[in-house]
């Protein structure tokens, strides 16, 4: 059982998701340490361009991650989902180096019905075989789906028996680990047995029960969560990693400072 104690790592940076057109003035609105944020449209295909903000990114101290595009499925066996989604990964990770990210987060992806997940975790072996990055490629775990990388930890031990000596990382989500029924009280010790390292938490509650297999993202606090705000700081208190919050904007500055303490 994860007991919080009150008590933060030194080296721990507290941030969030924010919109992509100035992360650092959004970061400033909420108190963040750290920044995540898209590089292109998150529902499309297009190849990122160079950011306006670039250098006053690379010349900040804020701390900056990179989600990639939720339609990139590496796992995928349809050609035209699997080839274009190595492509995205290798063009948001150039995209991600180019403003001074940390990390690049990408999905786990899924196969399709009545397809072997054994071919999903391959596609995902070559994607690290067959490319180099400048920055550390994130694996995150997921909500639901049938036949999802990422979804049960059973998967994730498959996954990470291919990936994980090229050099994957690994991405926590609480909401994803909840609403997929992982136990939050010792998630962090689950995924550390599989992966041996968490470098990013997405520390988010969820409006929905344990279980539900639904990715809806509450406030940390004062919102519609069904976490206890003590067992999210407590997980990020043993992850000890850099957090970032992707809730609703108007309560980032209050998850926050809850976090801080």
């Amino acid at each position: 059982m994860i007991v919080f104690d009150g008590r933060y790592p030194r080296q721990m940076l507290i941030g969030a998701h924010v919109g992509d057109d100035d992360p650092l003035a959004a970061a400033g609105e909420v108190g963040a340490e750290a920044v995540q944020f898209f590089l292109s449209d998150p529902q499309g295909w297009k190849k990122p361009q160079p950011h306006p903000k670039t250098d006053d990114l690379l010349s900040s101290d804020v701390a900056v991650f990179i989600h990639s595009p939720y339609v990139l499925n590496v796992a995928s066996l349809n050609n035209r989902i699997r080839i274009p989604s190595r492509k995205g990964v290798t063009q948001h990770a150039e995209a991600a180096a180019a403003v001074g990210a940390r990390g690049l987060v990408v999905h786990g992806g899924h196969v399709r019905k009545g397809e072997d997940p054994a071919e999903g975790v391959a596609n995902w072996r070559k994607l690290f075989e067959r490319s180099s990055f400048d920055v550390p490629i994130l694996v995150e775990n997921t909500a639901g789906g049938d036949n999802a990388m990422t979804r049960d930890l059973d998967m994730l031990a498959r996954l990470w028996d291919a990936v994980g000596e090229l050099g994957a990382g690994f991405c926590l989500d609480t909401c994803h680990a909840y609403a997929a029924g992982w136990d939050l009280e010792t998630v962090v010790d689950d995924v550390l047995a599989i992966t041996g390292r968490i470098d990013l938490v997405h520390l988010n509650n969820s409006r929905d029960p344990a279980g539900s297999q639904r990715d809806r993202h509450a406030n940390v606090v004062g919102g519609d969560g069904t976490i206890d705000p003590d067992v999210l700081r407590a997980v990020a208190v043993a992850a000890n990693a850099p957090v970032i919050v992707e809730t609703p904007p108007d309560g980032q500055r209050d998850d926050i400072e809850h976090l801080r303490g």
